[in-house]
């Protein structure tokens, strides 16, 4: 770890940059040792109920430090909270809603995961009581809704967008961009972004798969002994997705991303209150395999941004998401130039 009372950001090292699970468990003494030796923090974890616990717990302490707690700062929360903000600056109106789709292209290798993101999965599901209690005591007051009320699909649906079968996406990306949300519209007085992330999974036999998967994964992930069956034989429980071992060289060069965010808003004038969205934009951010070669180029962006351009940065430390720290930043255009490309598809008023 590096860094001190100058801004230089502090990046916690792990055996993998997927290894996010410990940051369950061990990132809370990790992130007071920051804020106790002035000590700036950038970390790829992704578990809702670490992030938002060490934002209740610990923001206090690193305003008062003058550190700056950034976590989220690998794939997929910065494409999809860092893509927001892409869009609403290419919006030509107000953009009042976003809908996030994560598709994977796998070459003949397949894909496939190391199994600590299958443990984090595990563990994440086990404590869902516990990360709504944590969220009670923020004791914040419901974002407003701006423009027409973003409705939730259902579990399982077909995108004609993407050509695949879909599902809620499981991940922090929703916890991610509702914190940066409130931090612009309590700090900067931006109205709010609604958003929703969902994930292609595929033709009809993959998404049953899927279905069926998921629900044997929920019945075990209740109870101590399903647990430890899936944390022992994780290839067994995914179809060979997760793995010990991890991806091989061949299967992370024949892997890419491509999220496609569908916004809706209203045009220049036009009153968010009155009447359906009258114009729609798309942008695409497609970047290389996202756990061992799209996360380090984004995190170490990240890091290179905060280390470069400090006055662009929030005025005090604090607790931060991607979006609310990088907003003003040239974030976007750096992991431009490294492989991860924001694009607008098209932007038209609505039919």
């Amino acid at each position: 770890m590096w860094g001190s009372q100058n801004p230089l950001p502090s990046c916690v090292n792990r055996p993998s940059l997927c290894s996010t699970v410990w940051d369950q468990f061990y990132g809370e003494p990790v992130v007071k040792a920051c804020i106790e030796n002035g000590a700036h923090c950038i970390d790829i974890c992704g578990e809702p109920q670490f992030l938002e616990g060490v934002e209740l717990v610990l923001d206090r302490k690193a305003r008062e430090s003058g550190v700056y707690v950034i976590g989220s700062c690998g794939f997929d929360s910065i494409p999809a909270d860092m893509g927001i903000l892409y869009t609403r600056q290419q919006f030509k109106g107000t953009l009042t809603a976003v809908e996030s789709f994560l598709t994977a292209n796998t070459g003949p290798e397949g894909v496939c995961v190391h199994d600590a993101t299958w443990q984090s999965a595990i563990f994440g599901f086990a404590d869902a009581a516990k990360l709504h209690f944590l969220r009670k005591q923020f004791n914040h007051k419901s974002l407003p809704v701006v423009g027409a009320k973003l409705k939730r699909r259902g579990s399982l649906f077909y995108c004609k967008g993407i050509g695949q079968y879909a599902v809620p996406f499981m991940g922090s990306d929703p916890s991610v961009v509702r914190r940066t949300q409130r931090h612009l519209y309590e700090e900067h007085q931006q109205p709010p972004v609604q958003y929703c992330a969902y994930a292609g999974v595929g033709g009809l036999c993959s998404a049953l798969k899927l279905l069926f998967s998921g629900l044997f994964f929920w019945l075990l992930v209740k109870c101590s002994l399903g647990r430890r069956l899936l944390i022992t034989f994780p290839e067994f429980f995914s179809w060979g997705m997760f793995t010990k071992a991890g991806p091989t060289q061949k299967q992370m060069e024949g892997t890419s991303f491509c999220m496609t965010l569908y916004g809706e808003g209203y045009t220049k004038g036009h009153d968010p209150s009155q009447g359906k969205p009258n114009m729609r934009i798309t942008t695409e951010i497609r970047g290389p395999e996202p756990g061992y070669v799209a996360t380090p180029i984004i995190m170490v962006q990240a890091a290179m941004t905060f280390l470069n351009e400090p006055h662009s940065l929030p005025e005090r430390g604090g607790v931060f998401t991607p979006g609310a720290a990088f907003a003003r930043t040239s974030l976007i255009q750096r992991l431009h130039r490294h492989g991860l490309n924001f694009t607008i598809r098209d932007q038209q008023g609505a039919s």
